[in-house]
């Protein structure tokens, strides 16, 4: 879990299987239950990505939302987190949640 942690706090996109996009803050990545935790969310909606129900974006800002990793399509950072450049985010979080 140690590996996650630089990675706590930074600003995230997610896009989920529904083909709906999240920017907010990661919180916590929970191993047990493989979830992914953002703060301060707002949903973009499904913009251009084709979706069998297409959502309109939200002006909403949730304070957290807990995402289930089996529902995750990607998720990248927003900005790198101090002293780790190595773009291995995606592969930390997925593995963390599958291993």
């Amino acid at each position: 879990m140690n590996s996650v942690k630089p990675y706590i706090g930074c600003s995230m996109t997610l896009i989920s299987k529904a083909q709906n996009r999240y920017v907010g803050t990661l919180y916590t990545i929970d191993k047990v239950n493989c979830t992914v935790v953002l703060a301060k969310v707002q949903c973009f909606g499904t913009e251009w990505r084709v979706s069998d129900r297409p959502t309109p974006p939200r002006d909403d800002v949730y304070d957290y939302i807990t995402f289930r990793g089996s529902d995750i399509k990607d998720i990248s950072l927003c900005e790198p987190p101090p002293l780790v450049c190595d773009g291995s985010y995606f592969n930390v979080i997925m593995e963390v949640c599958y291993v």
